[in-house]
């Protein structure tokens, strides 16, 4: 198969993107890459070699660019270069750790929708205290949904997480403010009942202070309150660590603990990283389209590229829309 990357996209482009890229050839014998990017910032790195393209590209879209100008005018630039291979069918899947909004329209506008779908999702795995992880999904596509569009996540999700993550009868879980039926705003109380008409292993309602101990292995929500959601999970966890540091630099007595337990720390600062899950797949495109973490270390970006093969091999866009349109012909 083959899978497009954006070489320029991140903050430690192309470096990291090129390490992961090293990574997955090593890996995965049954993958090819065509790497979009300026050729002379590449060349640094990497040369052209089996199973390894490199397609010169002029532009590149910035962290600061406006999402939709960019991709309309930039045609140049990588990652709309790359978006182009998968909807051409040069290329079966795309990665990207550069700017999400840009990611998404040239996603959506580029790419395109599966038919059936009404709005795509952006939906990283998270993690848990047992190391499992969960799917969440919107986290920032869309800031607002319909009842409908969550059912749509729940099917999206469940496939994905089945097919891709190994997970047998996946649970689903709605996000609300309690745990009763009767719970929530209009959009929860509507999405319910649908949800529990839905072709997935639906279970309730879970609240935000259970989603780190897997009190579901999908959930759903919509996009406002999902990026909502993530930001306070990193943020939590990068201000936890920096005190924990604050602690254990405090003296000497505590710098020799920390010495002890650094390697148990390194552990636990890891159960926390989703990034270390993969990406965040686009689902609802006609073709895998997966955003790296913008940080993206080598190994990071090698995870992204790893779940955008999975997707591809199980056919995770081709069942989402046979899925659906069983879904909406019942």
């Amino acid at each position: 198969m083959k899978i497009a990357i954006d070489a320029m996209g991140g903050d430690n482009a192309p470096k990291e993107i090129i390490e992961g890229v090293k990574q997955a050839l090593e890996a995965f014998s049954d993958v090819e890459i065509l790497l979009y990017g300026q050729q002379d910032k590449i060349d640094e790195y990497i040369k052209p070699q089996d199973r390894l393209t490199i397609i010169h590209c002029a532009e590149v879209i910035e962290s600061e660019d406006d999402p939709v100008r960019s991709v309309r005018r930039k045609k140049d630039a990588s990652m709309v270069r790359m978006a182009e291979a998968v909807k051409e069918g040069t290329a079966d899947a795309a990665v990207s750790a550069g700017n999400t909004g840009a990611l998404m329209s040239a996603g959506l506008f580029i790419v395109g929708r599966i038919e059936g779908v009404d709005r795509p999702a952006l939906a990283p795995t998270l993690p848990t205290m047992d190391g499992k992880g969960f799917l969440m999904l919107d986290l920032g596509a869309n800031a607002d949904a319909k009842p409908e569009h969550l059912v749509q996540y729940a099917i999206m999700g469940s496939i994905y997480a089945e097919k891709v993550r190994g997970v047998q009868n996946p649970t689903v879980g709605l996000l609300n403010i309690g745990t009763e039926e009767k719970k929530g705003n209009e959009l929860t109380k509507a999405a319910f009942p649908l949800l529990k008409e839905a072709p997935v292993n639906f279970i309730g309602n879970v609240e935000s202070r259970d989603l780190l101990n897997g009190a579901a292995d999908v959930v759903v929500t919509d996009g406002f309150t999902g990026n909502m959601v993530l930001k306070t999970i990193e943020g939590t966890a990068m201000n936890v660590f920096a005190m924990i540091k604050d602690v254990f630099m405090a003296s000497t007595k505590t710098k020799i603990a920390a010495m002890l337990v650094k390697n148990d720390l390194s552990a636990l600062k890891g159960m926390l990283d989703y990034s270390e899950y993969g990406g965040a797949g686009l689902f609802g495109l006609k073709a895998p389209v997966i955003k790296a973490h913008g940080s993206s270390n080598g190994t990071a970006f090698y995870n992204a590229i790893r779940q955008a093969r999975t997707m591809v091999e199980h056919d995770v866009a081709g069942k989402i829309y046979s899925t659906l349109k069983e879904e909406q012909s019942s």
